[in-house]
């Protein structure tokens, strides 16, 4: 798109100490050079904070090199059309900015309500990079195959309506599988888990006659071999990669042609699979290091709960650790009545539940009676939601998130944590990156293309994230 643009001069920010940034410990940067280089060549004036990339390795040089003028904290906000920062701007830095500016950051509008009304005295636009939407909807062909393969395992309980009453266990993690695995959980079984490919589930689950086994014979070739002592036992199987070859290309064909795409999709701006795997990574450092209960690997038990991107990641993690079984639970199984059972028995809890405005602060998945009654000592619970006094989580402990400054409590002998920014755990450069590359296709690609402004017809998958203004 050769369209001039709208915003010339654009200020690239430092993360510094902010109120999500205590300690200013979050060093990622929103561009790396590369992506300054894009807009550069787009004919934006860039200029990046002294520092910005260094935390994550990207020197002073490499931003000069691609066009950028370096400034110091005072200057880089002044007098600019455009701020770019990862996180949310310090309250101090509010005011160097111009009326009218655009800043453009994970704003986090409403957990921080003092900063939404200092930035809204000023007249700053804000979009919320966190609040962008896909629009249309976008379904890659294996998350088509998945869904389609999932309906067809579970047919003869569907066409029953018998499959609440049905026991799924998926055998083996891959990428590939996180629609599959999110459709099979979609469908509300009395039970779901994910078990190692390689493990006879016999030895996991007990009794498996009567339970569903679903499996993927070209992914996991000596999974094959298991099955058929399943069934002999009264399983039933489903071989995923069997469907994929028999029927995948049909079953695209078919699906894409009866089902239009929704008009908005999964946010644009994110690295949730990998928060849920910091997350859950996080919890088996405190259980293995921290807690008394020193378990690692296949000794641990994991309930994940929700299974959208943070928890798949979630459960991605776990799989990686070793953990023989993880529990997944949605909606129905984390009422009052039936989560009790779940908690008890688990060593480590990742919430990926998120919950609509209305309930939040309300109701409350995991409670504080829960960990003085119910979880073990030692224990592990790992808020993936986040929030603040004004925005709770579902996690009832924590009345506003962690920080690297302090990342875990301990409350009745269970540990808890909720960090905000969970891809900062050992996943800093690669995250950065990837937002890097995310915020620049929003910038400068040809569907939202924001760097020629918002426009009297803002973009509809930017309509949501504009969250103060435009002014």
């Amino acid at each position: 798109m050769s369209i001039s643009p709208f915003y010339k001069t654009i200020g690239l920010a430092r993360e510094n100490e902010s109120p999500e940034n205590p300690g200013a410990l979050e060093k990622r940067v929103a561009l790396i050079p590369d992506d300054v280089q894009q807009l550069t060549k787009a004919g934006c004036e860039v200029y990046v904070e002294v520092g910005a990339g260094t935390g994550v390795g990207f020197s002073d040089e490499e931003y000069i090199a691609a066009g950028a003028q370096m400034q110091q904290t005072e200057e880089v906000y002044k007098d600019k059309d455009f701020v770019i920062k990862f996180k949310g701007p310090a309250m101090e830095h509010i005011p160097l900015m111009k009326p009218g500016c655009t800043l453009f950051c994970m704003a986090h509008f409403h957990s921080f309500p003092d900063r939404a009304k200092l930035l809204e005295e000023h007249r700053i636009t804000v979009i919320a990079m966190e609040n962008i939407v896909e629009t249309p909807q976008k379904r890659t062909d294996d998350d088509i195959i998945g869904r389609v393969a999932a309906d067809a395992a579970l047919e003869p309980w569907i066409q029953r309506n018998a499959q609440n009453y049905l026991t799924i266990h998926m055998m083996g993690y891959h990428d590939r599988h996180r629609e599959l695995i999110r459709r099979l959980a979609n469908h509300s079984p009395e039970r779901f888990s994910v078990l190692q490919a390689d493990a006879d589930p016999a030895d996991i689950v007990g009794e498996v006659s009567q339970r569903l086994f679903v499996y993927d014979s070209e992914l996991f070739p000596g999974s094959e071999a298991i099955t058929r002592t399943l069934e002999k036992q009264g399983a039933y199987t489903f071989d995923a990669a069997r469907f994929r070859n028999d029927f995948g290309d049909d079953a695209i064909r078919l699906y894409r042609s009866m089902h239009k795409p929704w008009d908005t999709g999964l946010r644009r701006i994110q690295c949730l699979h990998e928060t849920g795997m910091a997350g859950a990574r996080y919890g088996f450092t405190l259980l293995s290091g921290e807690s008394a209960l020193k378990l690692q690997g296949e000794r641990v038990k994991a309930t994940v709960l929700g299974f959208g991107n943070v928890g798949m990641g979630a459960i991605d993690e776990c799989y990686r650790q070793g953990v023989k079984q993880t529990h997944v639970l949605g909606r129905p199984h984390t009422t009052k009545e039936r989560i009790t059972g779940w908690l008890s028995a688990s060593d480590l809890v990742v919430n990926g539940a998120e919950q609509p405005p209305a309930l939040r602060g309300k109701n409350f998945l995991i409670s504080n009676q829960h960990l003085k009654t119910v979880m073990k000592d030692g224990s592990v619970v790992i808020d993936l939601i986040g929030g603040s006094a004004t925005n709770r989580s579902p996690v009832e402990p924590l009345v506003e998130c962690t920080y690297l400054t302090d990342p875990h409590f301990v409350q009745d002998d269970v540990f808890v944590s909720g960090l905000w920014g969970w891809p900062m755990m050992g996943m800093m450069k690669e995250t950065a990156v990837k937002y890097s590359g995310q915020i620049a296709e929003v910038l400068l690609g040809d569907d939202e293309h924001l760097i020629g402004g918002l426009g009297e017809n803002i973009h509809p998958g930017l309509k949501p994230a504009v969250v103060c203004g435009p002014f």
